[in-house]
């Protein structure tokens, strides 16, 4: 019967799937006959024992002792079979296989950074080769996340000041959408990234030419930086407006802010607008940026300052 349920289910693309769907198939089949079963129950005693005259009295039932213990033992019996196979499941997302490649995730508003064993940092995008069990480290630098990727039926929680882990394995080459779950502030439905899957020797030559952090002119480190945070997640930068201000032609710009003063962007602006941004808050825009205090050091700041500068 469990097919009957299938369009209820993404593609199972990893096979950890297998045990998830199957409880999922279960939980589904037991509660339709539990429906089925009630529901025809209770057609068939309301018509078999209605009232066929204004002198029919109800007799006193006071108990059915055979009846009782068969409706507490059969719902504890199914509750404890569920929980047995959910409990089974989850422990074997807990034992990481010996092979598994790690990748670091961090969670932020409103991003996914996924750092590699070589150093290499892709935002957004979760690079893995196929047929390799994937190890993933997780912790959030503010609020309370979740990662979910629905067809690798893989869900966990990414906690601040805390790691947490789980693992999956992608069959084939492909991509597959990853979602937060767990409501983290206004631009919570756009905080998506993809895992793309590649052949091994694909996923060699990729990792090789990712973006390592620290490499290259102060520009194209900024660049990098201003990706890596997912900056224009929240900035855009061709001058439409999310929710902060655009990030195109920023520098030397005449801003109001929020308190009827006005200022022009520069270094010390930049600074203390990444370091505690709810200083000054441009006008018509509200204060939802986090600080990066200790999460960017002065040359990093330095380099995004740099780069900025070049987005006319």
């Amino acid at each position: 019967m469990g097919r009957l349920f299938d369009f209820m289910l993404p593609e199972a693309k990893s096979p950890t799937a297998d045990s998830t769907d199957a409880l999922f198939h279960f939980i589904n089949e037991v509660s339709l006959v539990l429906l089925l079963g009630i529901t025809i129950a209770i057609i068939y005693f309301a018509v078999k024992y209605r009232r066929r005259s204004k002198d029919d009295k109800t007799p006193v039932i006071t108990h059915n002792n055979a009846l009782e213990v068969t409706w507490s033992v059969i719902p504890l019996m199914l509750t404890l079979v569920i929980f047995w196979w959910g409990y089974t499941g989850w422990l074997n997302l807990r034992a990481v296989p010996d092979d598994a490649y790690e990748v670091k995730v961090t969670g932020f508003k409103w991003a996914w950074n996924f750092e590699y064993e070589n150093g290499a940092v892709s935002p957004n995008e979760l690079h893995v080769p196929a047929g390799r069990p994937i190890k993933l480290v997780m912790i959030s630098r503010d609020v309370l996340h979740s990662f979910y990727v629905p067809e690798y039926r893989v869900k966990h929680d990414v906690i601040p000041n805390r790691y947490t882990y789980v693992w999956f394995e992608a069959e084939e080459p492909g991509e597959s959408q990853v979602y937060c779950t767990e409501y983290c502030g206004t631009s919570h439905s756009m905080m998506l990234a993809k895992v793309i899957v590649h052949e091994p020797e694909e996923f060699n030559t990729w990792l090789a030419t990712a973006n390592i952090p620290g490499s290259g002119t102060p520009v194209e480190q900024g660049k990098a930086l201003v990706e890596t945070n997912a900056c224009q997640s929240c900035h855009s930068l061709d001058g439409s407006d999310l929710i902060g201000p655009s990030f195109k032609g920023i520098w030397g710009r005449e801003e109001l802010m929020s308190d009827g003063t006005t200022i022009t962007v520069d270094e010390n602006y930049i600074r203390e607008s990444i370091l505690n941004p709810g200083a000054k808050i441009v006008d018509g825009y509200q204060n939802q940026m986090a600080s990066y205090q200790g999460l960017l050091d002065d040359d990093q700041i330095d380099a995004i300052i740099e780069y900025l500068k070049t987005l006319e």
